[in-house]
């Protein structure tokens, strides 16, 4: 289809139980293209990671029943970026916390002098 992975949030209103959390995952799970599919019962989110149409599993989804409610639609690997971008300046950070304690002990050490 589009060649390009993407990462679809949908809001289920009406999922409210395993068995209607169940036929949600059965539904998306026969569109084309899907990879993976995550569940989360208490918030009433799907997460679908694939090379398929959003559309297609909106309709998919109102057709057994939900209601659905498009939360976002972006690249697949989008999190992974933002995640190492924050362990980079997470690193940081730290390198010039141990810079400035050297630097405070070779003035400590000056002063001695």
């Amino acid at each position: 289809m589009l060649g390009l992975q993407q990462k679809v949030v949908v809001k289920l209103i009406s999922m409210v139980d395993s068995k209607t959390k169940q036929k949600a995952i059965e539904a998306a799970a026969d569109i084309y293209g899907i990879d993976s599919i995550a569940v989360d019962l208490k918030e009433q989110k799907m997460t679908i990671i694939g090379d398929m149409d959003t559309i297609a599993i909106a309709k998919k989804l109102r057709k057994i029943g939900h209601r659905v409610d498009i939360v976002s639609v972006g690249p697949a690997k989008e999190e992974k970026k933002e995640e190492k971008k924050e362990e980079k300046k997470e690193e940081k950070k730290d390198e010039k916390k141990e810079e400035k304690k050297e630097e405070k002990k070779d003035d400590k050490k000056d002063d001695k002098k």
